[in-house]
């Protein structure tokens, strides 16, 4: 039975330079799997790469004569290939994005942000179901509904983020630097919810991160990337006693 998600010797070049750089990796149905890496390894264009939008970004680039961008490898999902298949696609197949930095709708409301992100529910129940489910999630944003995204703070916002992504029916949903610029007490709230997602909802987690220090205790799996490339890779426990992810991440 093939994996939930895979990639086959992927890279990413833009111009000549190396983005991803022959990543194969392994994705389980119901788990959580990190991508973990310092600042510019190669984790976000990864994310880009799983989620179709790296095909937007080469379009667009080509149309104004910009960065030559090139895919190279596999991605599979569910045995199928879905290397140059659209975002828009992938997202009705239940791969969704929630990128770095929030990217929240500034204007619209906080309410109205989550209903932008559940235009893939047909059926109105479920969707209600799914954003209760959100204000279960993240009760903090009950009574800022009517409050426009922008006002929010940093960690609301990202609290924001994650439940419009999940407004979008995710099965697989990729989490791109959820802990940036975040308190650690905002942190903890992010680690508990993607916990909460995982066991309560059953959706399947990619997380890339630099911070390892709380992402490594609750991920199943998880690679270390540099310059584009994995160099380790193991369950949590391989990872979090690893002596060179110790010296590097945990500062002992």
């Amino acid at each position: 039975m093939s994996s939930m998600l895979e990639t086959e010797n992927l890279m990413v070049f833009y111009e000549n330079a190396v983005a991803v750089n022959d990543i194969s990796i392994e994705v389980e149905d119901g788990e959580i799997r990190g991508i973990i890496g310092a600042n510019s390894a190669g984790k976000t264009t990864l994310m880009y790469t799983l989620s179709g939008i790296i095909l937007d970004i080469k379009r667009k680039e080509e149309m104004r004569g910009g960065e030559r961008i090139t895919v190279l490898g596999k991605v599979l999902y569910k045995g199928e290939n879905i290397t140059y298949m659209k975002p828009s696609s992938r997202a009705e197949k239940g791969i969704i994005l929630c990128p770095e930095r929030r990217r929240v709708f500034a204007e619209s409301s906080v309410f109205e942000n989550l209903k932008i992100g559940g235009y893939l529910f047909k059926d109105s129940g479920e969707r209600r179901k799914m954003l209760d489910f959100v204000f279960h999630l993240f009760p903090e944003l009950i009574p800022l509904k009517k409050r426009p995204a922008g006002f929010l703070s940093g960690g609301e916002q990202q609290m924001l983020a994650i439940g419009r992504a999940l407004m979008a029916k995710p099965k697989l949903l990729l989490l791109d630097e959820p802990l940036l610029g975040l308190a650690p007490s905002v942190q903890s709230r992010v680690i508990k919810a993607i916990k909460d997602i995982k066991n309560e909802m059953g959706i399947t987690l990619v997380i890339a991160e630099q911070y390892a220090r709380p992402i490594l205790p609750i991920i199943d799996r998880g690679y270390i990337i540099e310059n584009g490339a994995i160099t380790l890779s193991g369950d949590r426990e391989d990872l979090m006693s690893n002596p060179e992810v110790k010296a590097a991440y945990f500062g002992v």
